[in-house]
């Protein structure tokens, strides 16, 4: 059985859809922390079953039977919790049910050494599933397009998009990513261990997005640099925790560095056509 973690989440969900096209419905299985959000796709024959990384027990009875398993990483380092220490467990459940292969959804920055917090989290993570004796897959994939309008809506909707500086990203939509997770979860293609970065086609920075959004809407956007301390005393006086802060200072110093801008050909090639644009991506937000 196929299963899908994290299934009602924006990016499980469109996994497990994109499976369902490619596979019958009794052959996946999805574990989340609240079933009763998932009644209409049991309705559809995919058996819903209750799993939280921070209970291996529930792990075990929603992944019975697996063969493949996709890992949605745990966005706990936000809330100050320690995604590491779900990740081993979900590992360690993984191994003890024979799971044939483990996917994880690490990202393309994904080192060690990383500026960004999640990214030396994704690399811990890989370095748990190398050292498991599992076959796995770490699926790296581009930095999220929908973060952009997240982290920038005030911005966008007053016309200046504000921080310190940052650089290109090569960014990539959550539908395009959950269709390649699946098919890879199908087993359509392997690779062992890491893959390349799962990007967009083009890598664009703030100044980039502020030139489209004024182009796509005929209203002015501008970017504008601020400092560090600023962008942390505007985040504190908005009653952001301090984990949070910490995530999107790294961010923008990631950006800087460059950790985000690599493009790679492989999600175009294994979608079969050209992914998705950040033009497309505005469009659809800011009508």
């Amino acid at each position: 059985m196929l299963i899908v973690t994290g299934a009602s989440g924006k990016l499980g969900t469109l996994v497990v859809e994109a499976l369902l096209r490619l596979v019958p419905a009794e052959q996946i299985g999805v574990s989340v922390r609240d079933p009763q959000k998932l009644t209409a796709l049991a309705a559809r024959g995919v058996r819903v079953r209750q799993g939280d990384y921070t209970d291996a027990d529930s792990l075990r009875h929603a992944w019975e039977g697996v063969s493949r398993v996709l890992l949605v990483s745990s966005n706990a380092r936000t809330s100050g919790l320690d995604p590491l220490k779900q990740h081993q467990t979900a590992i360690a459940v993984a191994k003890e049910l024979g799971a044939e292969r483990v996917f994880y959804t690490s990202q393309a920055s994904s080192n060690a050494q990383s500026k960004f917090p999640p990214a030396r989290d994704h690399a811990a993570t890989e370095a748990m599933l190398a050292a498991s004796g599992l076959a796995w897959t770490a699926l790296r994939h581009g930095f999220y397009a929908e973060s952009a309008m997240g982290m920038n809506a005030h911005g966008f909707a007053s016309g200046k998009l504000v921080g310190p500086e940052d650089g290109k990203v090569a960014w990539a939509t959550h539908e395009d990513l959950a269709e390649v997770d699946a098919r890879l979860l199908a087993g359509q293609e392997v690779f062992e261990g890491a893959t390349p970065p799962l990007t967009g086609s083009e890598s664009l920075d703030l100044a980039d997005l502020a030139q489209m959004a004024s182009i796509l809407t005929n209203r002015m956007v501008t970017r504008e640099l601020i400092s560090e301390n600023t962008l942390l005393q505007n985040l504190e006086n908005s009653g952001m925790p301090a984990p949070a802060k910490s995530v999107i200072l790294g961010y923008y110093r990631a950006a800087q560095a460059g950790e985000f801008a690599v493009v790679d050909p492989t999600l175009a090639r294994i979608l079969g056509r050209e992914p998705s644009l950040m033009r497309d991506v505005l469009t659809r937000a800011l009508a």
